[in-house]
């Protein structure tokens, strides 16, 4: 593969079967991390190469706990990617944020447990900023680009991680939406963060597929429900994704794209030669 991919999405392995994607190539890309969930896509779309990655599998095989989301984010940077969006299912906390509709969050909340958070675990410290997780203008940009497919799309809110696999009790829900949160899923966290290291833009197109379980009203969340939902929103996002990647301008510079300049606490010299190798690709340019 000669040109970088100017733009990583990941979601459903149905993704990429969209019209208009051409010259595809399937990338199996080794990580000191472990396997990512699936050899990466490559396709020409729009006149500029994309990168798909079925975040659990292909077939669906993979669960929100079990999935290796740092082998996924280093195997796209190792790529030349500066920026991904995501395109996940995810619950409504919010009356008005109704099933079918999209939300493009603008913070979240990491309610997981046991999942690998950081690249930055053993051997280097670093402390990155993530008071605002998700890039603002690549959520701009995903926004705009809904917005033109004639989907029924909110900007801002809240989206929780939980653990999974499990949906939520009637009781979890009803305290997420009294600490104010707008939309629940399984998978935002830790992809956010490790994007964040990696120094790449990171935004969410998050399909509602239910209310939950807390809208006595409605019929509790179900498996059925989430895929319905999904395959009816499919669409939408190959065609959000289509204008997104027409108008975008492959050479912009984002402040996310330095987030480890001056995040990085420990000397290199006490930083092992294993250790430098391993995280080359992400801490090269400043240890050098």
């Amino acid at each position: 593969m000669e040109e970088k991919p100017v733009l990583a999405v990941i979601g459903g392995s149905g993704l990429y079967n969209m019209e208009g994607l051409s010259d595809t190539e399937e990338i199996a890309i080794k990580t000191p991390f472990g396997k990512p969930s699936a050899p990466i896509i490559v396709g020409t779309l729009e006149g500029k190469r994309v990168a798909f990655l079925a975040r659990h599998g292909i077939g669906h095989h993979i669960s929100p706990s079990a999935l290796n989301s740092r082998a996924n984010i280093y195997a796209i940077k190792s790529l030349g990617v500066k920026h991904i969006v995501s395109v996940s299912a995810c619950g409504s906390l919010r009356e008005d944020y109704e099933p079918g509709s999209i939300i493009i969050p603008d913070q979240l909340f990491d309610f997981t447990r046991g999942r690998k958070l950081s690249f930055f675990r053993k051997g280097v410290v670093s402390h990155v900023s993530v008071a605002d997780p998700f890039c603002s203008a690549l959520s701009d940009m995903v926004y705009e680009a809904v917005r033109k497919t004639g989907a029924k799309v909110f900007k801002g809110g809240t989206y929780i991680t939980i653990e999974g696999n499990r949906f939520s009790t009637r009781a979890e829900s009803n305290v997420f939406r009294s600490w104010g949160m707008s939309i629940i899923g399984m998978t935002a966290s830790p992809e956010a963060f490790l994007a964040r290291e990696a120094e790449i833009c990171y935004a969410t197109m998050a399909h509602v597929t239910d209310y939950d379980v807390w809208h006595i009203s409605e019929e509790p969340v179900s498996v059925e429900m989430v895929i319905r939902t999904l395959n009816q929103n499919t669409a939408h996002a190959q065609e959000a994704i289509r204008y997104l990647i027409k108008e975008f301008d492959p050479n912009r510079d984002c402040e996310h794209h330095h987030a480890l300049d001056q995040a990085i606490i420990t000397n290199p010299n006490a930083m092992s030669p294993k250790m430098k190798e391993k995280l080359s690709l992400l801490i090269g340019k400043y240890i050098s």
